[in-house]
């Protein structure tokens, strides 16, 4: 894809909607603070929730399994941790997937939705709030997810997310009181949102980088890895992006991928794409820093 000349600072328009929206939901994420809006279980709940709707829904369903086709899994559990991916409520799996395939196509150009380089804001929120004639086009949309656009049930999840959010609301409402929606939906989205757009940001500017890439300023940045259930391993992402395994080395944890191995173990996730890595002797004494090469392999179970 090409911007083609246009301008971003002129074409790109502030989005009144999605700003509101966010602060709706910062606002309502304080309630937590108060003891009127507070039980253990609204906590658990909201434990749980950030877990598996941001790694097995976002890291493992939108991201690992729908976007770079690490894995393949039956239909009824990709369909199954997608809509859970749409309970994050970062926007349905069609604009995700191909916001972040224009994200790899063109990382940290112009041609990149959260260009890093123009800001840590605008990777982080400022993207968001705009819309964009080149990354929020219906066609690019199609043409960047073309491989499940036309399925049925995802373009319901792309229409209905929010409603689907509001429903959950309800639900959680009916079963837990206000507490439950205020830990079980506001701050849990909250949290989600920013370890989620943490990695746009925080994984493009601090840490240390194992695989150097042209115009990428991807990092593996531990917290981020920590925040992100294995995401922050961005770097060595954008280096191996097919990998189901973003955690290459022994230290990195990678939650998302210790639940792609129980459902390998499960015979749910077979064809599993991962780098494999292998450390680089240098003769020269005066080369410090390890260097790596990697190779995609196949673990099928």
């Amino acid at each position: 894809m090409s911007t083609e000349a246009i301008s971003t600072e002129t074409k790109k328009v502030l989005t009144k909607g999605t700003i509101g929206f966010f602060i709706f939901l910062h606002l309502g994420a304080l309630l937590a603070v108060f003891p009127f809006a507070f039980s253990w279980s609204a906590v658990f709940l909201m434990l749980f929730m950030h877990w598996l709707t941001a790694s097995i829904g976002i890291c493992l369903g939108f991201h690992r399994y729908l976007t770079h086709r690490g894995m393949d899994l039956p239909k009824w559990l990709a369909y199954t941790v997608v809509f859970i991916g749409s309970l994050a409520c970062e926007n349905g799996p069609i604009k995700w997937v191909a916001q972040h395939r224009m994200h790899h196509a063109g990382s940290d150009t112009e041609d990149d939705p959260h260009n890093a380089k123009n800001s840590l804001w605008w990777a982080h929120l400022g993207w968001m709030v705009h819309t964009h004639p080149v990354f929020d086009n219906d066609e690019n949309i199609k043409r960047y997810s073309k491989d499940f656009a036309d399925d049925k049930f995802y373009q319901f999840l792309d229409n209905h997310f929010v409603k689907i959010q509001f429903a959950l609301g309800f639900l959680f409402f009916a079963i837990g009181g206000l507490p439950w929606v205020v830990w079980g939906i506001f701050l849990r989205l909250v949290l989600v949102y920013h370890s989620t757009w943490f990695v746009n940001s925080a994984a493009h500017a601090f840490g240390y980088v194992t695989f150097p890439l042209k115009d990428d300023l991807s990092t593996n940045c531990w917290w981020v890895g920590l925040v992100a259930y294995g995401e922050g391993w961005h770097n060595n992402h954008h280096a191996f992006p097919k990998s189901a395994r973003h955690g290459l080395l022994p230290w990195e944890i990678d939650m998302t991928w210790w639940a792609i191995c129980v459902l390998k173990k499960l015979g749910l996730a077979t064809n599993i794409k991962i780098a494999k890595i292998t450390k680089l002797e240098s003769s020269d004494p005066a080369v410090k820093k390890a260097t790596f090469s990697g190779e995609m392999v196949k673990h099928a179970a």
